[in-house]
């Protein structure tokens, strides 16, 4: 078993007197309170016989030549027998118990003649007529005893040599069974401590324990987020798990104490309860002391980050299912905080829930009809005053929660694999519309927004020309808008993507420019011919010194390097004055006209300028479908 428990000393227990016999046992611990948290974690006692103790314990019967054998565990206060032979009753007390010096000593003990021995002559066994017992001691494979597996007879005798190895072997044979049917189970086989499902079972048994409805708080430590762990175990190899879950299972035990029960709930996460009536703002105190503690003493502080979730819940009340999930939000959370521990918040939970309602909420809405629409702002050109593009823009009218704002689902669906999906989606319904428009006269170029993962799909730049070639348009005809941080993740795969479709033809932008990493350097290395100023810079530039001198920055530094300026969020018409003067080429905004449905999109171009009356011509297209804004 890999855990190796602390405090583990070699010195035997227990006094014997010169007519007890016994076998040596291997390096034995004398933490009760330990052994008797090791004993409840499997779960033997006060359950039913099982025939496969049975046929051991009535194999060590027929083998010793007696009539009574048990397969006693030592409890706190008694000896309850898992399996018997020979007697009705299934417990004794503890006290002045041969089989609990074998538990004091772990080793195997011989006992002749009861009523000859000095420390038995007067114990329970003696006084109802027991003269002889030999126990062995059933050991775990980190040196706990547990109990005995034990022979009593009538009439005092001595045990041979071949009995003695013989009742070794099968009390050998049932710790083996012991663990096969339950360490596997409720014990992790890396830490060696209790598991999820021990847990899970512990926490529904409290009510049987404590009063039900008691307030009681539950902690999970959790060493490392997936990614960091993936990274790590990457550079240092499959043991780097085994050595933080070992000394964080040793920091854990000493700081909580023997008297309380650590559970190994996940690869890199614990729980355990904390005292009955504890404090919350102290008992979390107390889990940032010890996180500080720990990061003065561990390395791994510097490749992964521990955080600790606090669920507070009611015994008998709560669902230990749902406390699992409460630590784990919560010490997701933490993430967050500057202390690292987070108590679980039902606010900060309903946000999660309903991020992840709208994530799968979004993919039936995109697999079906009526709930997704694109709509179009206009670009305008500031020297003309002419609309010369549009925008395509998603927007998402739930069944139920009704109109979704695009600033909620849009940075949802982008962390999911629906991203890929929704792009191909928007791509294909803007390019329709614009196909329709170019068909009744109505030049425009169309751009739509691209997110981070479809810069790393090897075949993006072939599905955008299929797409053009599809709807019979050429490729200045198509903008794609890419955000500084979309390069972030892979670089290199995403520049060239960007270089292969800047070679087939296709205008490229920097959307939402100033609000990157280093916007400077992928002005110079981007193959775009456009840059967006985003909004937050362009809203009231005409009163503030400050966002004036920002914007005519950007606006001479992007024309040297050879690209056209884009303005967003222009809305009032000395701002679209400012941006004129500083040679701004081109705005958007609601000064000229909000996102428009494509019916509408048509009436308001034609009703500004003298163009086709498009409306009569050819009815726009339905775009009830999808867009990446």
């Amino acid at each position: 078993m890999y855990q190796q428990r602390d405090n583990m000393v070699s010195a035997r227990a227990g006094r014997r007197t010169p007519d007890q016999e016994t076998m040596p046992a291997a390096a034995y611990p004398p933490n009760e309170a330990e052994r008797q948290e090791l004993l409840d974690s499997l779960r033997l006692l006060d359950t039913e016989n099982e025939e496969v103790f049975d046929r051991i314990t009535r194999l060590v019967a027929r083998l010793l030549k007696v009539p009574t054998a048990l397969f006693s565990l030592v409890d706190a206060d008694r000896q309850w027998f898992k399996s018997r032979v020979g007697v009705e009753h299934t417990a004794i007390p503890r006290e002045r118990a041969p089989c609990a010096r074998v538990v004091e000593s772990g080793e195997l003990l011989v006992v002749p003649d009861l009523k000859r021995d000095a420390c038995f002559h007067d114990s329970h066994l003696a006084n109802t007529g027991v003269r002889f017992y030999a126990g062995a001691p059933l050991l775990t494979r980190d040196g706990y005893c547990l109990g005995a597996m034990c022979v009593l007879g009538p009439e005092p005798r001595q045990i041979t040599e071949a009995e003695r190895k013989g009742l070794s072997d099968l009390a050998s044979m049932v710790m083996a069974q012991i663990e096969l049917q339950h360490a596997f189970g409720r014990i992790d086989s890396m830490s060696g401590l209790p598991n999820r499902s021990q847990f899970i079972e512990d926490l529904a048994d409290l009510a049987n324990e404590r009063t039900p409805g008691e307030a009681r708080l539950a902690a999970m430590v959790n060493l490392a987020t997936p990614e960091q762990l993936s990274d790590a175990l990457r550079a240092l190899g499959a043991s780097y798990l085994d050595e933080i879950v070992g000394e964080a299972v040793r920091m854990l035990r000493a700081a909580i104490g023997p008297g309380r029960k650590l559970y190994h709930v996940a690869a890199t996460q614990f729980v355990f309860l904390a005292e009955p009536g504890a404090d919350i703002v102290r008992f979390c105190d107390w889990l940032g002391c010890w996180l500080d503690m720990r990061a003065d003493t561990m390395t791994s502080r510097f490749v992964t980050t521990t955080t600790i979730g606090v669920a507070p819940f009611a015994v008998g009340h709560s669902d230990p299912l749902d406390v699992l999930r409460d630590m784990h939000s919560a010490a997701h959370d933490a993430l967050e905080g500057a202390r690292r521990v987070r108590v679980f918040s039902a606010e900060q939970n309903a946000v999660f829930l309903r991020r992840f309602y709208l994530a799968n909420e979004f993919g039936a809405a995109l697999e079906g009809e009526g709930q997704l629409r694109l709509v179009f702002q206009p670009k305008v050109e500031l020297a003309t005053g002419r609309c010369i593009g549009a925008e395509a823009l998603l927007r998402w009218n739930h069944p139920v929660l009704g109109e979704v704002s695009p600033g909620e689902f849009f940075p949802v669906i982008e962390q999911t694999s629906l991203a890929r999906a929704t792009t191909r989606w928007v791509l294909a319904r803007a390019l329709r519309q614009l196909a329709a428009w170019r068909a009744v006269g109505l030049t425009l170029q169309m751009a739509v927004n691209v997110s981070a993962v479809n810069l790393l799909e090897m075949d993006f730049c072939a599905h955008v020309s299929e797409q053009l070639r599809l709807h019979g348009l050429p490729p200045e005809a198509l903008a794609l808008e890419i955000t500084e941080s979309a390069l972030m993740k892979n670089r290199v795969l995403a520049m060239q993507t960007l270089n292969n479709l800047a070679a087939a033809g296709v205008h490229l932008a920097i959307d939402d420019f100033g609000t990157g990493y280093s916007s400077l350097a992928y002005l110079q290395s981007l193959p775009a011919r456009v840059v967006k100023i985003d909004q937050s810079f362009v809203r009231d530039v005409d009163a503030d010194g400050h966002k004036r001198a920002l914007v005519s920055t950007m606006i001479k530094l992007s024309h040297d390097l050879g690209h056209q300026v884009v303005a967003e969020g222009v809305e009032t018409a000395a701002v679209a004055a400012y941006l004129k003067d500083a040679g701004c080429d081109q705005v958007q905004g609601y000064l000229y006209a909000r996102p428009l449905a494509a019916a509408d999109f048509e009436r308001w171009i034609c009703a500004k300028w003298t163009l086709p009356r498009v409306r009569a011509a050819r009815p726009a297209v339905d775009t009830m479908e999808l867009s990446c804004a």
